[in-house]
């Protein structure tokens, strides 16, 4: 009875202690304006998820983001024009990357 008091109290404190680490991020994708790799920020055009066969990677919104990227796993280094995806968390005001992801050099949708 004992164990089985014990089991539960461990997997409800390892449930809590898991649980901010799992809330999902916010995703943005767009076409790269600039890349500054000095500061470690990135400007992206965002684009729409209206994918057609002449925007795959979605249509431009008009609207501009810049991103931290100082804490982030960056893949394939951008370059202005390039179409970027990028996980990201608000935090004072500011986007802070989680991770970037260049689909138009890495494009996975070729395969």
């Amino acid at each position: 009875m004992k164990t089985r008091i014990f089991c539960c109290i461990a997997v409800f404190l390892l449930v809590v202690a898991l649980a901010p680490s799992t809330m999902a991020a916010s995703v943005s994708h767009g076409k790269t304006v600039n890349y500054d790799e000095g500061k470690k920020q990135i400007t992206i055009e965002e684009y729409d998820t209206k994918y057609t066969k002449e925007n795959k990677y979605g249509n431009s919104t008009g609207k501009q983001s810049t991103f931290d990227l100082s804490n982030a796993l960056v893949g394939i280094t951008p370059k202005p024009g390039d179409v970027v995806r990028i996980a990201y968390e608000e935090k004072d005001g500011k986007k802070q990357a989680i991770r970037m992801m260049n689909m138009t050099r890495q494009d996975l949708m070729k395969r």
